[in-house]
């Protein structure tokens, strides 16, 4: 095995960056070139058909089974133009990736031949096995039966040969079983509640709709130095190993000059992101090494989803292409920066204004705070559930660390902004409400640098919710979640709280108070009530754990009772009040999610102890039988002139021994926790005995076998260190 680790270790300094053939496309001119989009519409389809799509993409009217059938066959015809011979539909399974079943576009003829064919029926819907995906107990084995539903609003797009087209995915029994059902009803829930907030600033407005711009953070390492950390490959992470001596310290990776190779890569993934209409902007070297980010442009919520669970998968073929594997979870390596995908989201008006941008009048900014004060009533009334949309087993190793934020929600706003609520407190009058345009910042004594523009907040990157200007940035999200769980929770967490803020201030101008007064009034009740959830301090600290803690925030940190709140009597009414999900529905996920827990505990148990018994161990113990060997024959050779350095060696020996017999012990003490564990039927009570008694014991073993690398012989080691898989050659 050592001598298999420094051959993957020579061909990855081997390894040169792949030579692409340059295009001479400008992006835009690839945009969307393998998306059936509105200019392919028109092209593709009729008149009619193409004017009744877009009033479904835009509007939500129900397409007829003709004009299905109209849209099919213009679909078909481009994708064939474009090379395709498949289909499938392209859903969001509660596994949390995306799955797919792909047919070609072919059909018996009636005369030994075939045809090509597509009809509405097949682009419409479809039957997958909903008993082979996660369900929480909706579906069993025996009652499989589950659809597939196109959703228009998101174009379909051709990966190689294959149309992809976007669907929803339910039971038979009409229940959610994916990310993307509960989504599109909480986009419609907070349209619904904020459109009905805004009329009382702009009559005009039609629509609200949600925004987002995620950030994803990767690491890259090279494929033959991950093929040999088994680790790697069956949990995504490294379960062992020893800090390099340089990692992140001397803070020189992050924006510092992408390696050539790494360059390849991501030319090569932008150019199958702009074919594909990802809007990808921005690229950049994260802080640890080996950890890279990509960010688009802003999309409505919906699609910018869809589009970042196809940045997921492809990402990772265009990385087997250079040679290297991506790694999306959140910890990968020990001691130095995890991965998130912080969300940044927002809400527009369809007559162009973004509600979390400040005005430049009274009035345009009662609207602003109209907003911004309920966000933050809804995330301070569902602290606890937010979190539990960004918990998991993988997730919880990056959360509380020192560069993400604490398993604690809180709101920054910043300086401005904080002063503006605390003059609003004691104020009787909207007019109170003014902010400063962006000042200018000269730097003195460097003429050439023009005037800098200064934001009206700062950023806190300790914040988990902060805002930053015109956006809430929520950055606890993991690097491997479907944006789709914790935008459905915010969406819908809005939408509640704005009808319960519309009732309340329709209440009191029933009552004969002015809509402005009854408006302020109103926000000055919920300051003062969620003031608990604010804070622009360093989240990072154990005062801030300390404080949290006493102003009643939720600060559980384990992830099995963190899950709790998909259950809890607050968030089912929310839910269920809003129409986004049911109280099966919920029960069904918390489910899963305790499941899912369970299940990657457990396999990282089983390879944790496979690598310590039968990789380590056994390494550690024939070094130690040669530094045995060595005291024998240098004893027989010297006799009494070796004692002093045989003294030495025999220390050495003893810290082998020591070592060696913790880890066989922990290893199996975690065993024995796992089979008792897996007695117990009930998941809930499952998830929590994993975490409690299994998940307890992997960092301790760890630290025995880290210690054994630092004394074993380097050449004896069986596995790819710290120092070699963190720096791309």
């Amino acid at each position: 095995m050592s001598e298999l680790r420094f051959k993957v270790v020579e061909e990855a300094i081997r390894r040169k960056a792949v030579c692409l053939p340059a295009t001479e496309e400008r992006p835009s001119e690839m945009f969307g070139k393998n998306v059936f989009d509105e200019e392919k519409m028109r092209k593709y389809l009729p008149k009619k058909t193409y004017e009744s799509l877009m009033e479904t993409m835009k509007h939500g009217k129900a397409l007829s089974r003709e004009i299905a059938d109209s849209v099919a066959s213009g679909m078909k015809q481009w994708a064939m133009d474009m090379g395709a011979t498949h289909y499938t539909h392209w859903f969001q399974p509660l596994t949390g990736g995306t799955a797919e079943k792909h047919d070609a576009f072919v059909e018996h003829d009636g005369k030994g031949g075939m045809i090509e064919e597509f009809s509405g029926k097949l682009l419409i819907q479809q039957e997958p096995d909903a008993s082979s995906f996660p369900s929480g107990g909706i579906r069993n084995t025996f009652e499989a039966r589950g659809y597939s539903a196109w959703d228009a609003t998101s174009p379909a797009f051709i990966v190689d040969t294959t149309l992809c087209i976007p669907t929803i995915f339910i039971a038979y029994t009409g229940e959610a079983l994916d990310y993307k059902v509960p989504l599109l009803r909480s986009l419609q829930a907070v349209d619904r509640a904020a459109t009905d907030v805004c009329h009382y600033f702009d009559p005009e407005v039609t629509k609200v709709f949600s925004y987002l711009g995620w950030e994803q953070e990767y690491f890259l390492v090279d494929e033959g130095l991950y093929a040999a950390r088994p680790d790697m490959v069956l949990t995504g992470r490294t379960l062992m190993g020893h800090e390099s001596a340089k990692n992140q310290q001397l803070e020189d990776h992050y924006f510092g000059a992408i390696p050539t190779r790494v360059m390849s890569f991501m030319k090569d993934l932008e150019l199958e992101c702009w074919k594909l209409g990802i809007p990808v902007k921005t690229r950049h070297n994260e802080v640890a090494p080996n950890q890279f980010e990509l960010a688009p442009i802003f999309e409505e919520t919906n699609l910018a989803n869809d589009h970042n669970l196809l940045l997921m998968s492809i990402m990772k073929k265009v990385a087997r292409r250079h040679s290297f594997r991506v790694l999306l979870h959140e910890k990968p390596f020990k001691g130095i920066n995890g991965s998130g995908k912080h969300n940044n989201w927002s809400l527009g008006t369809d007559t162009g204004v973004n509600l979390l941008s400040p005005g430049k009048t009274p009035q345009a900014n009662l609207q602003f705070m109209t907003f911004l004060i309920n966000i933050m009533m809804a995330v301070y009334k569902h602290n606890g559930l937010l979190k539990a949309s960004i918990a998991s087993a993988t997730n919880a190793h990056r959360l509380g660390a020192n560069e993400a934020p604490p398993a604690i929600i809180s709101i920054f706003l910043g300086r401005q902004i904080s002063a503006v609520l605390d003059k609003m407190i004691s104020s009787t009058s909207d007019d109170a409400i003014e902010f400063d345009e962006k000042t200018g910042f000269k730097m003195y004594g460097i003429a050439h640098i023009p005037e800098l523009l200064i934001d009206n907040t700062d950023r806190n990157r300790t914040s988990p919710f902060a805002f930053t200007g015109n956006r809430f940035e929520f950055r606890a999200v993991g690097s491997s979640d479907n944006c789709g769980g914790t935008m459905t929770v915010l969406n819908t967490s809005v939408a509640d709280q704005l009808i319960e803020f519309k009732a309340q201030v329709d209440d009191r101008m029933a009552r004969g108070e002015t809509k402005e007064t009854a408006i302020f009034a109103v926000l000055k009740e919920y300051i003062r009530e969620c003031a608990v959830i604010h804070f622009d301090g360093n989240g990072y600290s154990d005062e801030w754990k300390a404080e949290a803690a006493k102003r009643g925030l939720d600060c559980e940190t384990s992830v099995p009772l963190i899950f709790n709140q998909f259950v809890s009597p607050t968030t089912m009414g929310m839910f269920t009040r809003t129409g986004v999900l049911s109280s099966t529905e919920l029960q069904a996920r918390a489910e899963v999610k305790w499941e899912t827990y369970t299940k990657k505990i457990q396999i990282e148990a089983r390879v944790l102890g496979d690598l310590a018994i039968n990789h380590i161990l056994p390494v550690a113990s024939r070094y130690q039988s040669m530094l045995l060997d060595k005291v024998y024959k240098m004893k027989e050779l010297f006799g009494a002139k070796y004692e002093t350095i045989a003294a030495q060696d025999l220390v050495l020996i003893e810290k082998i021994s020591g070592h060696m017999a913790k880890i066989q012990t922990l290893t199996e003490k975690m065993i024995d926790a796992r089979k008792v564990a897996n007695k117990i039927e009930n998941e809930r009570e499952k998830a929590i005995a994993y975490h409690n008694t299994v998940a307890a014991t992997f960092d301790e073993i760890r630290y025995h076998i880290d210690k054994l690398e630092e004394v074993v012989d380097n050449e004896m080691w069986p596995l790819p260190k710290y120092r070699e898989l963190l720096f791309i050659r």
